[in-house]
């Protein structure tokens, strides 16, 4: 199946799951190096305006990464009810972090089909991104 047989099925709108997994890392990386500055910063003060400030940021940080982790789960948790090879290659690859070798093994499929799949996958998804459509 080419890009534009898979663009007129409308199976696009599936690998939007991807960019909003992507995202969600990319955030709660932030959240934590922000949490992680606020914090050395608070040790540096002890009392005052400024400490209850800055400890107050820190307790919203800290909020928001867990919701932010909490949402990641739930997301994670949906892709693993989804059917079809190629939502699992991209979640095993892009989520659970298997090489395609492993990949392969782990679908019984070749190394030679998985790796064909993916490189299918990934220029779809640069496709689609280009584009704007997701």
């Amino acid at each position: 199946m080419d890009i534009n047989q898979l663009l007129k099925a409308g199976e696009y709108v599936l690998y939007e799951w991807l960019k909003d997994y992507q995202q969600l890392k990319q955030d709660i990386d932030y959240l934590k190096y922000k949490l992680d500055r606020k914090e050395t910063e608070f040790k540096s003060w002890v009392e005052g305006d400024l400490a209850a400030e800055l400890e107050e940021g820190i307790q919203q940080l800290k909020k928001d990464t867990d919701l932010k982790k909490q949402q990641l789960k739930k997301l994670i948790d949906l892709v693993n009810t989804f059917k079809g090879v190629e939502h699992k290659i991209l979640k095993l690859k892009y989520v659970d972090g298997l090489t395609l070798e492993k990949i392969a093994d782990e679908l019984n499929y070749s190394y030679s089909h998985i790796k064909k799949k993916h490189a299918e996958l990934v220029k779809l998804i640069k496709f689609i991104d280009e584009q704007g459509i997701i």
